[in-house]
């Protein structure tokens, strides 16, 4: 755990502007009479639903213990599979083509409309809002202000040792040091002797005492407990250099972590659709492999040590998660405060020959996504929670627990298996905290700056605290990915915005994922859909891994276009089902 007396000098001046904002801001109600409910949202980076909690071998307890206390879904999905498009997509809850944001370098509200953000929305309705690490993804594509003022009340927080990401200091055997992908530390060894993330969630913490009084520097002031805030916590593990305290490696023997079975292309994948993984390539110790491009392949044994890696990283980053809720548990706000854990999109570990992010399989594209309710907040229309009892996020230390099946520690809540996507968190949130809901945007939004193109997850939420069948869904899910070119070449993976010849548009059913590749024109950022360059269909009854294209097979052409039909047709196309 993190000692007490754990307090940055820019805490004190995240405690100022809390001052400052309470003085124009008085506790605002939900129209119930409960006082609105705080969020607190977690984003992690590049984070796969490799979960104890859905069932996978990786030792998170602390995120286990959350989602044991709230609704766990098991089938969301990305809208694009890169950090930047991907949060400016779930947090105006506007789609690639409608942000215009497909790279790390435009700014959405220069390129795509002047749309209102998920935190500015709740700072508009007189909430304290705070960014601390990685949410709005750094750099051009949040104007390199994080969006500050627009979103937050406050300067947003990065930690100074992220400055060091790119920094040789990953040990080789020999004692030499390197720029590696595989990047296990001491930290007395690091560049100001800690890591980002660590200096993450110590300044969460710190605010959140601030916030509540309970360890603000002496002479300050604080926040009126009564105002509500809205906290997001990025933390940037797992993504790549998988650098992280040395002692998290122990928990993962190499003879016990498994590879990808489906370590093959699959049968009849179009090249357009390959990502060859450059990012990973330009690393010291991959570099090394000195491996064939596009397709490789990483050596098995290699395959085995970046998934060591990985899940090292992710326990790590749920060490981390859990010393914020412990903090939140041990606050005033622990019986109203609504938690999200969310990734940005998921990282492909060796499944059908690829590593990274950068395509749209589900590898790439599904994400956990945790939604914790408080024991204060009812469900209009429904009464209290289903779940009784007092919340606990009592911190879990990985290195003190039992060898029992990660987990199983905790029993698993409620849980939907329906089709959701990134976009539908902003409304969601929006009506859980009881703000004015927000409409849906028409087909040409760009000048319409608060409209969603997802839909609330309310009713899903409704649906499985009652454990009834009663709630139609939609059962479909969208995703997208550009390249500079059909053949895969250095800059397939992450084009910039001017480099972008042709989009890969993804529909997925619970029945199957298609996905068609045609010419896009990034000055008017439309796609030809005459221009087809590539297409894709995978029968997931059949091939739930996506290994085997269907595109070409006669017996699936009629199906073919019917989802054809539907893609074109956007989220108008997916027909409502009963919640499962």
């Amino acid at each position: 755990m993190l000692g007490a007396n754990a307090m940055f000098p820019a805490a004190r001046i995240i405690t100022y502007a809390v001052c400052l904002f309470a003085l124009q801001y008085g506790p605002i109600l939900l129209v119930n009479g409960a006082e609105s409910p705080n969020i607190l949202l977690l984003v992690v980076d590049d984070l796969r639903p490799d979960l104890g909690c859905y069932g996978q071998p990786v030792l998170t307890p602390n995120i286990d213990q959350l989602a044991a206390q709230s609704v766990e879904f098991t089938n969301t999905h990305a809208q694009q599979a890169l950090c930047g498009p991907s949060r400016t997509s779930f947090l105006t809850s506007r789609r690639p083509d409608t942000t215009r944001v497909y790279d790390g370098g435009t700014y959405w509200r220069d390129a795509g409309g002047n749309f209102t953000t998920l935190p500015q929305y709740f700072k508009e309705n007189g909430y304290f809002t705070a960014s601390v690490g990685k949410v709005f993804h750094p750099g051009g594509s949040s104007n390199s202000t994080d969006d500050y003022p627009y979103s937050w009340s406050t300067v947003p927080y990065h930690p100074s040792t992220q400055k060091y990401k790119r920094a040789k200091v990953c040990l080789n055997p020999d004692g030499s040091r390197h720029e590696n992908l595989l990047c296990p530390v001491d930290l007395s060894s690091q560049p100001e002797g800690t890591l980002p993330d660590i200096q993450s969630a110590e300044y969460a913490i710190s605010l959140l005492r601030n916030i509540s009084g309970n360890g603000h520097p002496p002479g300050s002031h604080h926040i009126n407990p009564r105002t509500p805030f809205f906290l997001a916590v990025g933390f940037h593990k797992p993504h790549i250099p998988l650098k992280f305290p040395r002692k998290f490696l122990d928990l993962y023997p190499l003879d016990t972590v498994k590879i990808a079975e489906n370590r093959d292309l699959p049968t009849l994948l179009p090249k357009v659709a390959f990502e060859p993984y450059s990012d990973i390539r330009e690393r010291e110790d991959i570099a090394a492999l000195n491996l064939s491009f596009p397709y490789g392949p990483v050596p098995d044994d290699y395959q085995r040590l970046i998934r060591q890696h990985y899940y090292a990283a992710t326990s790590y980053v749920d060490s981390l998660v859990g010393q914020v809720l412990h903090e939140l548990y041990q606050s005033a706000f622990r019986d109203n405060t609504i938690v999200v854990l969310v990734g940005d999109h998921g990282w492909q570990l060796g499944e059908h020959s690829e590593f990274a992010k950068y395509s749209n399989f589900a590898t790439a594209t599904r994400v956990p996504l945790l939604i914790h309710l408080p024991a204060s907040l009812k469900l209009k229309g429904h009464g209290k929670r289903h779940t009784e009892g007092e919340e606990k996020f009592v911190f879990q230390d990985v290195f003190q627990q039992s060898s029992e099946v990660p987990g199983h520690s905790f029993e698993k809540a409620l849980t939907s298996h329906d089709l959701v996507e990134l976009v539908d968190l902003f409304p969601t949130l929006s009506d859980l905290a009881g703000l004015t809901p927000i409409s849906d945007c028409l087909k040409d939004s760009h000048r319409t700056q608060l409209c969603t193109e997802g839909t609330s997850l309310l009713p899903l939420i409704n649906s499985v605290y009652k454990r009834e069948d009663i709630t139609l869904w939609r059962n479909c899910s969208f995703s997208q990915y550009p390249r500079p070119s059909d053949i895969p070449q250095n800059d397939t993976d992450s084009p910039y915005l001017k480099h972008i010849r042709v989009m890969g548009y993804t529909y997925r059913t619970q029945g199957c994922r298609y996905t068609e590749w045609v010419g896009f024109d990034p000055i008017t950022g439309k796609a030809d859909w005459d221009d087809i360059h590539a297409r894709e269909l995978y029968d997931l009854a059949e091939d739930p891994e996506e290994n085997h294209n269907r595109a070409d097979e006669p017996a699936f052409q009629d199906l073919m276009e019917l989802l054809a039909e539907d893609l074109r047709a956007g989220r108008g196309a997916c027909q409502e089902s009963p919640v499962k």
